[in-house]
């Protein structure tokens, strides 16, 4: 079976917008607070969790890296809340994603690479692959919901995609 190829794109605030918001600092205007010794780049993702009684959770993934070419086969998507990951390296890391719906179709599938400094939030409903970290194992700062309720939904895609290209180096 031959399998599509999933090109990767640099990951933009315009680009990304369809799924959820890149986190950087990049665009926005820091405020100056603590008598001057700190810049706060402020609001930079709406979190997304209230929905019948959920609450704000912080974790840390540690994730091993995946090889090119990397098969996506499995998506998964959040009803109940928006989830938020933050690398806690500066290397980049590859985010695939589809449009909410019932199941995320192939052809509607993206594939963002960051510049290893910007984070993602993920819009409530959004299908996401699980991280993928390059090179080496990476940690990341995840905020999601916690709470009652399955917030969880996972799809094998009916048609499995590849990711073959190198990423961008620095």
């Amino acid at each position: 079976m031959t399998l599509s190829t999933l090109r990767m794109r640099p990951l933009t605030a315009e680009a990304f917008a369809p799924f959820g918001t890149v986190i950087q600092k990049a665009g926005h205007r820091p405020l100056e607070i603590n008598y001057g010794q700190t810049l706060k780049y402020a609001e930079l993702a709406c979190i997304e969790v209230d929905e019948q009684g959920g609450k704000p959770l912080a974790h840390i993934y540690c994730s091993q890296p995946v090889e090119l070419p990397f098969r996506v086969e499995i998506m998964e998507c959040h009803p109940r809340g928006s989830q938020t990951f933050m690398p806690l390296h500066d290397r980049p890391f590859l985010v695939v994603v589809a449009p909410p719906g019932s199941e995320p179709a192939p052809a509607a599938i993206r594939c963002f690479v960051t510049d290893g400094r910007q984070g993602v939030h993920l819009n409530k409903g959004v299908w996401h692959h699980y991280q993928l970290s390059l090179g080496e194992p990476a940690d990341y700062l995840v905020i999601d919901r916690g709470g009652p309720g399955e917030n969880t939904v996972e799809r094998r895609l009916s048609e499995p995609l590849l990711i073959e290209e190198q990423y961008p180096q620095r």
